[in-house]
This record gives structure tokens, C-alpha cells and sequence, in this order.
């Protein structure tokens, strides 16, 4: 359950990656317990976001706040350490360590980070494929892994881009399960999606983007009545 705090707050936020502005004055934010889903189409601006979020673009002016706050001028690591976690699309896993090795190698941000077995009993697939290389997991076990090593950090806000990018179907539905377990946790979500049909049952609310701005703000309930706009902007 979200109460009314927000834990994500971007005020006229612009966005560079040397001479390319990217973001154009983004305005949203994600209350604390709440699964938000940023809708948009390739360059819309959505990872961008989460990049000026997690402070790994060129240049970021406006406010960003996280839990009240302002991290405009924070490095990396000092925003991570707010309890935020970032799972990006590329997933970073090394393929010479184990499965293991890779779930313990992020340091901790805050306390309450889950044990390794309670993470094993939400992705009991990594618990059978623990010994394994990094890189003999599949694309499913690999994005598995990449979510399950935040989660032992204790980091209660999650930034996760195109998780369910290219993945079998019997995956997307375990992925789909472990965020709304997260929910019920309490933890904080936003998401980048493509797959609008893997978003639409999951999120409280989807800001929708365009040319680095925020378009439109939809709750899950207004979706019905609004699917022929996001077939138009969309493409779903």
C-alpha cells in the first residue's frame, strides 16, 4: 500500500548527454509504496530519467528528490546510499563469477536489505543455479539476478529498466509476481516498460512521455477509457 509521501519528486528536470538535450523540463513523482510504469517509445526520454535519477547523465538541472532530498547535485553513490537501487537494461552481471558471488558483491545502502535465503525463496531458480557462472544463466536467470543483488542491498526504492525485455513468457510472469510481492512489501517502483501488457496490470499510475516530456498521468483505473490515446502514442 502507498500512503501520500512522496518518495520520487522531479521538478522541471532537463537532461544532457554532452551537447544532446534530452529531457525538457520532467515533472511527476511516485509516492512511497506505489509501482509507478514511465510509457513511452524508444528515445521518449524514460531511461533518461531513471539515468538523472541515479545521477549518470552528462548534465541534470531542475530538482530531483528522493524522500525530500534534492539530489541534483549528489554523486552516484551518495544517491544510491538513499536506498536507491538501479537495475538497468544491460543487467551488469559478470559472467566469471558465480551466481552467489554476484548476489553478494553490491555493497549494503541502508539496513533491512533481504537475507539470501529469502531471496532464494522468491527466485528459487537462482537458488538452484547458485554455483553457476554469471554467464551460463539464461537471459531469464541473468534479469533475475540483476533485481534479486538490489534487493539483498536494502534498498527500498527500485529503478528497474525493460526487465521483461525479450523474455519467455513463463519468466515475465515470475518477474511479474516478485514486483507484486514488492508492493506488498512496501517497496517503492519505477519502471521503464516497453511491454505495455507486462506494465498495465502491475502499476498504481503510468506517466506517459514523449520527446522528453511527460505527456500525460493515467491511474490504472482510467486505462480502459484511454487505450485507443496509448495505441496512438504507444503503438500497443
Amino acid at each position: 500500500m502507498s500512503d501520500h509521501r512522496p518518495a520520487i519528486e522531479f521538478k522541471d528536470v532537463h537532461a544532457w548527454y554532452g551537447e544532446s538535450h534530452i529531457l525538457h523540463g520532467v515533472n511527476f513523482h511516485v509516492r512511497a509504496g506505489e509501482v509507478v510504469s514511465l510509457l513511452g517509445r524508444n528515445g521518449a526520454g524514460r531511461t533518461t530519467s531513471l539515468r538523472a535519477l541515479m545521477g549518470l547523465v552528462g548534465k541534470r538541472t531542475g530538482a530531483i528528490r528522493v524522500d525530500g532530498v534534492d539530489t541534483v547535485r549528489m554523486p552516484p553513490h551518495r544517491i544510491a546510499r538513499l536506498g536507491v537501487g538501479y537495475c538497468p537494461e544491460e543487467r551488469g552481471i559478470l559472467a566469471s563469477l558465480s551466481c552467489e558471488e554476484n548476489l553478494l558483491l553490491p555493497p549494503k545502502v541502508a539496513e533491512g536489505g533481504m537475507g539470501i535465503d529469502e531471496i532464494y525463496e522468491m527466485f528459487p531458480n537462482l537458488k538452484t543455479r547458485r554455483t553457476s557462472p554469471g554467464g551460463r544463466l539464461s537471459g531469464g536467470e541473468q534479469q533475475m539476478l540483476a533485481v534479486a543483488r538490489i534487493l539483498r542491498t536494502g534498498a527500498r526504492i527500485l529503478l528497474l529498466d525493460e526487465i521483461s525485455e525479450g523474455l519467455a513468457p513463463v519468466i515475465v510472469q515470475a518477474l511479474a509476481r516478485m514486483i507484486r510481492e514488492l508492493r506488498a512489501r512496501g517497496f517503492t517502483v519505477l519502471m521503464v516498460e516497453q511491454n505495455f501488457r507486462f506494465a498495465a496490470p502491475l502499476a498504481d499510475r503510468f506517466y506517459i512521455m514523449e520527446r522528453g516530456l511527460i505527456l500525460r498521468e493515467l491511474s490504472a483505473a482510467e486505462l480502459p477509457d484511454n487505450m485507443e490515446m496509448l495505441h496512438q502514442v504507444l503503438g500497443v
